[in-house]
């Protein structure tokens, strides 16, 4: 028997599973993990950390341009990150980046890279 107490939003859950000795072992068959035989030396891939490489790639469209609009850094921001939320992330993390200024410039603010 396997029990799941909890919660789901503020919904109470209290769910109660009777499994026999084939459910538990058809359960661990699919929990097994393969083995690569010693024959196939495997190499770690190398971990990318996607959200690096975008405040990277950010970073270094403001450096170039060396000021721009909100709103120009904005549309190049989401181009860059494939949606709208991910380029206002990155502008916010921008506006709070010590290496960035940001000053009214009217309707909408400037953003300057500084060193």
């Amino acid at each position: 028997m396997l029990r799941i107490r909890g919660t789901i939003g503020d919904l109470p859950v209290d769910l109660t599973l009777e499994m026999d000795d084939g459910d538990w072992a058809q359960l661990g068959a699919q929990l097994q993990t393969v083995k690569p035989s010693s024959a196939e030396p495997v190499a770690p891939a190398a971990a990318v950390n996607q959200d690096d490489t975008l405040w990277q790639s950010a970073q270094d469209l403001l450096r170039k341009a060396g000021q721009m609009s909100g709103l120009e850094l904005a549309d190049q921001l989401e181009g860059l990150a494939g949606s709208a939320s991910a380029g206002k992330r990155l502008l916010v993390r921008l506006r709070h980046c010590a290496k960035v200024k940001v000053s009214s410039g009217g309707d909408t603010p400037l953003y300057s890279w500084v060193e």
